[in-house]
């Protein structure tokens, strides 16, 4: 017996909810995010058997939210296009709001404290005219070879302490990594604050300020 196409449509829907569903299939995304990669470069980044990988980002596939191309023997993935980045913000947002596990998260990430609210893209933006700031990508070295924002200085958590002399207490420090997924951010702007500096994480990351046209350095 044929299905009505109410339920046709719950059905499609459905595939792109189920891929959501699996946290490997959103550490995937995210990494694509940051650029196009290919299945064994995504294997390594997230910890995944390249065979584990390469299932998972076929239903990704399937379900609309990634592309492929063959590029010689490898399989190169990419975003399919901006809504799925919106979808994954989307995911946060809902989950920040009516998950009380994951406020716990948030706060234990910023020793119990409130956090300070993030700086949106356009007022960095504006900032970054004005010289007004100092900007700090908190992603590993390879991701911030393939594209940060222009200015930025690259740093990892366990470098906070060393570089801490050389940062002005004077100019607040933006802080970002790969979008709304990422927890680096949080944990060096708690860091940060702790040290007695003004400190504030960027409304989203990399892939966010690339998808709305602004400017990308890559090394």
């Amino acid at each position: 017996m044929s299905i009505s196409p109410k339920a046709a449509l719950l059905e499609e829907y459905a595939v792109v909810a189920h891929a959501l569903s699996a946290p490997a299939r959103l550490m995937l995304l995210e990494q694509i995010a940051q650029g196009e990669r290919g299945v064994e470069a995504l294997a390594d980044k997230t910890g995944l058997t390249v065979a584990n990988a390469s299932q998972h980002l076929q239903a990704l596939r399937r379900a609309g939210l990634v592309t492929s191309r063959r590029e010689g023997k490898s399989v190169i993935y990419r975003l399919s296009d901006a809504k799925t980045l919106a979808l994954m913000d989307l995911i946060r947002v809902v989950a920040e709001r009516n998950l009380a596990q994951v406020d716990r998260i948030l706060r234990g990430l910023a020793d119990g404290t409130d956090a300070p609210e993030p700086v949106s893209r356009g007022e960095l933006a504006q900032r970054m005219s004005e010289g007004s700031v100092n900007i700090l990508d908190v992603r590993p070295a390879d991701e911030f070879a393939m594209g940060h924002i222009p200015g930025a200085r690259n740093v990892m958590l366990g470098d906070i302490d060393r570089i801490a002399p050389t940062l002005s207490p004077r100019t607040e420090i933006i802080v970002y990594c790969r979008g709304p997924y990422c927890i680096y951010a949080h944990q060096v702007v708690a860091v940060l604050l702790k040290l007695g500096f003004n400190a504030r994480r960027l409304d989203g990351g990399l892939p966010e300020w690339r998808e709305e046209g602004r400017r990308v350095l890559a090394s």
